[in-house]
């Protein structure tokens, strides 16, 4: 659920592109943000649709979408994000088919990191109460993904996560709570089995 919904009384001029990217509560509707992830889904489109064999002009489109991309690391679509340069990928990590990044708050990939078919990165949270949601208040909370973790098939990290290095999550896992490093986790809600 976001912070402290604004106060009426307090006046803030800021826009809710402002407003989300310094991960207070905004509105997702504010025309200025749905520019920014029609661009990015747009390109994620392209990306997408490209045949097999054209590695380089992927390549070429996830810099231009991601806020990074480390080297030898390979994404194979579909690839679902918001907007894309919110999300930052370190070296060598493979992500396999379908992986479903809401990076409305900051994602971080590290190195070597592997990711299964299907994971979902969900960084958006909504108000629990039902007014500000009818209003369209909503927020987010980082993920942070370690070195050499390995999310399997189907995980699902919910916001606010962050997942030490050399992790393995078991497939089918729901991550809710910070994991640490050199773990085995599975299940829903995700728990640790075993240390490494």
């Amino acid at each position: 659920m976001p912070d402290a919904l604004p106060d009426p009384s307090f006046p803030d001029n800021r826009s809710m592109r402002e407003r989300m990217l310094a991960g207070d509560p905004y509105i997702a509707d504010d025309p200025d943000l749905e520019r920014e992830s029609l661009a990015a889904r747009d390109l994620a489109h392209r990306i997408n649709h490209l045949p097999p064999s054209e590695a380089l002009e992927r390549r070429s489109l996830l810099v231009e979408l991601l806020g990074a991309i480390g080297a030898e690391t390979e994404i194979r679509p579909p690839l679902h994000v918001d907007y894309g340069y919110r999300t930052r990928i370190g070296a060598r990590t493979f992500v396999n088919f379908g992986l479903v990044c809401l990076d409305v708050a900051e994602v971080v990939i590290g190195d070597d990191v592997q990711i299964g078919p299907n994971v979902q990165l969900l960084t958006p949270t909504h108000p629990v109460e039902p007014e500000p949601r009818r209003a369209k208040w909503e927020g987010a909370r980082p993920i942070t993904i370690g070195d050499n973790v390995w999310l399997g098939g189907g995980t699902i990290v919910c916001p606010g996560v962050t997942i030490g290095a050399n992790t393995v999550v078991g497939a089918g896992s729901v991550v809710t709570r910070d994991l640490p490093a050199d773990v085995v986790a599975v299940g829903n809600p995700a728990k640790v089995i075993r240390r490494l």
